[in-house]
């Protein structure tokens, strides 16, 4: 594996672990939470260039259904992490307080809140479209080179644990209501220890990865499924 390709992976996981950590601002602390979130977009801004080549070929190629997807979701990222910052700004009161504009702070938090949530779950959905080629990279710096069928359903199992416990928690943190703006303040519980508010996240990432992941096995199951058919009409 090159350094650039290594670097890329460890760039990729440190995002992935901010995103969490971002959303329990108020009970890691505001300030912790501005400078987490530029650091989060410097990231972002550095992935981008790394994957420059993804911008070079936009117009180039055909467009499958999962491609319209993925390219729909990285664009809308990509407003989302300008809306962020510029939200941020406008309600800074620790890192760019020198920067604050109080007058639209209620705008501002409503931006906040739609970007901030709707940049979490796409970005869950964005990691799973890729956790094929992810997993790939994993079996190669472990070692793994032949497939096991009690590992695969190890492993499966967990998935489907994380993925209904991940409706447990989308559900009970009421995370839909964010998304559609319905409570315009976030609920925090201070009371509850800090490592129950990151599994509920972790698990509701661990859903929408899920779901990106098996959304881009589609094509290749309604393929298989239509080989299936001809073979059947043809004997």
């Amino acid at each position: 594996m090159t350094p650039r390709r290594t670097f890329q992976i460890i760039m990729d996981i440190t995002m992935t672990a901010m995103l969490p950590v971002l959303m329990a601002y108020a009970l890691v602390g505001e300030t912790a939470h501005e400078w987490v979130g530029f650091a989060m977009f410097v990231l972002f801004i550095v992935h981008n260039i790394l994957n420059r080549k993804w911008h070079q070929n936009l117009l180039k190629g055909r467009y499958s259904g999962i491609r319209i997807l993925g390219t729909v979701i990285n664009l809308l990222l990509f407003i989302i992490m300008f809306c962020l910052p510029v939200s941020g700004i406008m309600m800074s009161r620790h890192a760019l307080v020198f920067l604050s504009v109080s007058s639209v702070a209620t705008l501002a938090r409503m931006m906040h809140i739609l970007a901030s949530y709707w940049g979490f779950v796409l970005m869950s959905v964005h990691l799973g479209l890729h956790w094929g080629m992810l997993m790939g990279v994993a079996r190669k710096i472990i070692g793994i080179k032949q497939t096991s069928r009690s590992r695969t359903v190890i492993l499966r199992v967990v998935t489907v644990l994380i993925a209904v416990y991940g409706i447990y928690a989308f559900m009970h943190r009421e995370i839909g209501s964010y998304m559609l703006l319905q409570n315009q303040f976030v609920f925090f519980n201070f009371n509850e220890p800090l490592i129950l508010f990151f599994a509920d996240y972790l698990a509701i990432m661990g859903l929408f990865v899920c779901v990106g992941y098996y959304v881009s096995k589609l094509p290749h199951r309604i393929n298989a499924f239509k080989r299936m058919l001809t073979k059947e009409t043809a004997s």
